[in-house]
């Protein structure tokens, strides 16, 4: 049973998790340990329960102890603590790379501490713990990963206290490898990011000053480049450390840009047209393929007009029909017209009585199969 955590680290994520679980569950006790300064923040907010400037103070007596720093301080405190863990911790971490923490931990750490990597997949471009939410990791898939010579089943059944402590953040939890994860991550996650800052610096370099650009480039192409915004003291180590798959994930993309270009130049309309339309099939899957133990959300999507009380219409709609929306995304807006949201919900069924029960209210609302998805 956990009833003791330390968080080595309150920032963004290890302040949200502090808050999370204080408001889930307040007979947690919570120790922080960061800076004095962040302490004294934290202590200001009611936070944490204890807080502490030693790492080693912090951690003893933790039933679980989570690492919530980027990767080069992550490293650093497993050497730190290792020593200092009592037998039976569970310590797990919140970095977006996992291969070489893992591989860490196992050097680090006694044999009667338990490591599982941890990556929940929710963040934002603010820092900090003044920017810290309790609901930040609300519908958000949080990867865990097991341990050398264990697998989902057994990391299920030895460490369910552990698994109820994320779902009471509101996520859901995805059990992978570290290698699988490193790889997807690659794709989904560390590619994005570069691409994001590639598209803003090659607009601003053909712009040459021309404010005309800028100008343009509202709407899809800041929704689409939102993540260029990310200080690169964040990335930089977990660029590094998974420089394997990144590498070969820019490879087999630099080959499909590359492919994309000849076929403009060679006017294939065919193979542009198949391109596309593979595109919008795969993205209609998501996150509907999703496997693992992510339990994936029914999708409604809204068309509404640009109107004050819009949005009011929708959510009082499912209100009266008793209904909850697990999450809401603006897929796309433009002032004046109107936009398009995608809205979640937690079974099939319920996201077809939301639907009926937008329709009734007339409002547009549809399923991604009433369009052929």
């Amino acid at each position: 049973m956990i009833e003791r955590i330390a968080i080595c680290g309150l920032g963004l994520i290890g302040g949200s998790l502090a808050m999370a679980w204080k408001r889930a569950r307040p007979e947690l006790h919570l120790t922080a340990f960061d800076r004095r300064e962040v302490l004294r923040q934290a202590r200001e907010l009611g936070v944490v329960d204890a807080t502490a400037e030693d790492v080693v103070e912090a951690i003893a007596d933790a039933d679980l102890v989570v690492l919530a720093a980027p990767l080069r301080g992550i490293l650093y405190l497993l050497e730190e603590i290792g020593p200092h863990l009592k037998p039976g911790t569970r310590v797990t971490d919140v970095c977006g790379v996992k291969r070489s923490i893992m591989a860490h931990a196992r050097e680090m750490l006694p044999e009667s501490v338990t490591f599982i990597g941890g990556h929940p997949m929710a963040g934002s471009e603010r820092r900090g713990l003044a920017n810290a939410d309790p609901f930040l990791f609300e519908n958000a898939t949080y990867v865990l990963c097991p341990p050398p010579g264990s697998d989902a089943t057994r990391l299920q059944r030895e460490h369910e206290d552990l698994l109820e402590l994320i779902r009471l953040l509101g996520a859901r939890v995805l059990v992978l490898d570290a290698e699988r994860h490193d790889a997807i991550a690659a794709a989904v996650s560390h590619l994005p990011q570069l691409l994001a800052v590639l598209l803003v610096n090659t607009a601003a370099e053909l712009s040459k000053g021309d404010e005309t650009f800028l100008q343009l480039a509202a709407g899809g192409f800041r929704d689409m480049t939102r993540i260029a915004s990310s200080p690169f003291d964040l990335w930089r180590d977990v660029l590094f450390a998974n420089e394997g798959p990144l590498l070969d994930t820019l490879g087999h993309f630099a080959a499909n840009l590359q492919r994309l270009r000849n076929r403009i130049i060679e006017e294939d309309e065919q193979a542009l047209a198949e391109a596309f339309e593979q595109a919008r099939r795969t993205r209609a899957r998501i996150p509907r393929d999703t496997k693992g133990f992510l339990h994936p959300l029914a999708d409604v999507y809204v068309r509404i007009e640009d109107r004050p009380g819009a949005l009011y219409r929708i959510t009082r709609a499912l209100y009266e029909a008793d209904l909850n929306i697990q999450d809401i995304e603006l897929l796309k807006v433009r002032e004046g017209t109107g936009g398009t949201f995608r809205l979640g919900f937690a079974t099939e069924a319920d996201a077809d009585r939301a639907c009926e029960a937008l329709r009734q209210a007339g409002i547009e609302a549809f399923r991604p199969d009433d369009h052929g998805n």
